[in-house]
């Protein structure tokens, strides 16, 4: 009840939130689905789910849910090499009963793991996919349909080359001039807008939709030559009444659970579509004003209930989505009502309104994603990162450009192994020195000692001259790995031929220290 009277006490800001996330998710849903090669009505399904039933049992404040750009290869293979889109169907519910079990075995601590920089690296990645890939729509060149984020794109283009194709071939000034304006308009509005009164609940996105379908009846009557074809607007599903919206949906073919393949598409989506909400999630928490932390165990939970609710009704798999979430975070939401209340407008659109929103020009669209990349890609990112070194700044780097050419996991699997380098590097760092003083030499563990270890114990103790006398001081460790171990007592059984004292201080409590040949010895050379 407490959690219920405190979602509803932010609800000035976040019904225009709610706003903005459905204007942003209303192309995506569709695009996505265009992408995997689904109906379109599944993508729409998908996204109301993802907003009322994952943003219901989510314990995420801000996070966003719905059909995720990052599984459009999963899903067009599925759906082309399953016997049936009811037999994939099947495959999304057992996805999500797969996740169910993630949860109860605690799989969300995976999410822990991921360095701060590379999950920066992937908001900017993000960022700078949505501008470059939807300045194309903002011209009014839809041929990679909207949410497509892959940069090897479906029609043999890429990003790049498309970008390129669109500003010397295919251009609509049309499109051009309502996005343009809209643009202008959204950067305006974000320093314009007051703090006070009622014009502070006017979402810029609203605005601009409205603006663009006014500027296209316009065009139509007074300058037809700039007028966008139907082609160009949004294409939602529409029925005749409310109810028949009930005969497109398609249902999961039961049949299919002894199919082998099935069960392999369903694993495979659980694990994808998990690691993208914990990731999603995780980088949706480091934005939070509030810097709120969210159980990645439950999202889970509320990700496995979402995809068994989306398959049963004919949706693509969900997962939080880090486009939609960013956008609720800077629309000013402030509770997870934002996240239901999107899903609910999805509804009420396709139901009530389709042919009204079919009229919105996806140039306009386009210009609200562009605003949105803009926003978590921002050029002081890059510098801050850039100020905090060289081990924050190139993991960054490298998780932006390879998410940029590959994809987002491909691209956070290429940022991790980068940060780990460096985590071994800084670990191998000064962890072992050697000091002489007063005659005595000392070779003096810093820190736990691990198998990384071993060429700078080789070269301190290596260091240690014949006839002397030397304190190799592990007093400030807890763990001495068996391979540095090895390397220890090898020099004591050495230093007897070289007129060496040597004398082992381990601390009380290590463990290790019973396992340290003769932890004090002296031997002439014979």
């Amino acid at each position: 009840m407490q959690q219920t009277s405190s979602m509803f006490a932010s609800w000035r800001q976040d019904v225009p939130a709610s706003i903005v996330v459905a204007l942003v998710a209303l192309p995506l849903c569709l695009g996505v689905a265009l992408a995997s090669g689904a109906p379109l009505m599944s993508g729409m399904v998908a996204g109301i789910v993802g907003g009322i039933v994952v943003g219901a049992l989510s314990r995420s404040p801000l996070s966003v849910s719905g059909p995720a750009a990052g599984l459009t290869t999963i899903v067009l293979a599925a759906i082309t090499n399953l016997p049936s889109f009811e037999a994939f169907l099947m495959a999304v519910v057992l996805a999500g009963v797969l996740q169910l079990l993630f949860a109860v075995t605690r799989g969300g601590v995976i999410a822990e793991f991921v360095p701060g920089a590379v999950i920066t690296g992937m908001l900017a990645a993000i960022g700078l996919i949505l501008i470059l890939k939807q300045v194309p729509h903002a011209l009014g060149y839809d041929g990679d349909p909207e949410g497509d984020m892959r940069f090897f794109q479906p029609d043999g283009e890429n990003t790049f080359t498309t970008l390129i194709r669109v500003i010397n071939e295919d251009f609509l000034w049309g499109a051009a001039i309502i996005a343009a304006v809209s643009l202008a308009f959204l950067f305006w509005w974000d320093k314009a807008k007051p703090k006070d009164g009622p014009l502070k609940l006017i979402p810029g996105p609203l605005v601009v939709v409205l603006f663009s379908v006014a500027a296209n009846e316009l065009f139509r009557q007074f300058a037809p030559d700039f007028a966008i074809e139907a082609s160009h607007l949004v294409q939602v599903p529409v029925s005749a009444t409310p109810f028949d919206l009930v005969d497109q949906i398609r249902l999961p073919d039961f049949g299919a659970i002894t199919n082998g393949a099935v069960w392999t598409t369903a694993l495979t989506l659980a694990i994808v579509a998990s690691l993208e909400s914990l990731l999603s999630v995780k980088a949706v928490d480091e934005i939070d004003p509030k810097r709120r932390i969210t159980d990645k165990n439950r999202e889970l939970m509320a990700q496995g209930i979402g995809n068994m609710t989306s398959g049963l009704l004919g949706g693509l798999p969900v997962t939080s989505v880090i486009v939609r979430s960013s956008a609720n975070v800077e629309s000013g939401a402030d509770s997870k009502l934002s996240t239901i209340l999107h899903g609910i407008w999805l509804l009420l659109g396709l139901a009530i309104i389709p042919g009204i929103l079919n009229l919105i020009p996806l140039s306009a669209l386009a210009a609200i994603l562009i605003a949105t990349g803009y926003k978590l890609a921002k050029p002081a990112l890059f510098v801050q990162r850039y100020k905090q070194g060289i081990s924050q700044f190139i993991p960054f780097v490298i998780t932006v450009v390879a998410i940029l050419l590959t994809d987002l996991l491909v691209g956070i699997g290429i940022g991790l192994a980068v940060g780990m380098g460096f985590v071994i590097w800084r670990s191998t760092g000064n962890i072992v020195t050697y000091v002489e003083y007063g005659g005595t030499e000392m070779v003096r563990a810093r820190r736990n000692l691990y198998f990384m270890h071993k060429p700078a114990l080789q070269e301190a103790l290596g260091r240690v001259p014949d006839g002397s006398t030397v304190l190799i001081d592990l007093s400030a460790t807890s763990y001495v790995d068996l391979d540095c171990i090895d390397i220890i007592n090898g020099f004591v059984r050495g230093a007897a031929f070289r007129n060496i004292e040597v004398r082992v201080r381990p601390d009380h409590s290590h463990r290790a220290a019973s396992l340290i040949n003769a932890p004090t010895t002296r031997a002439r050379a014979t």
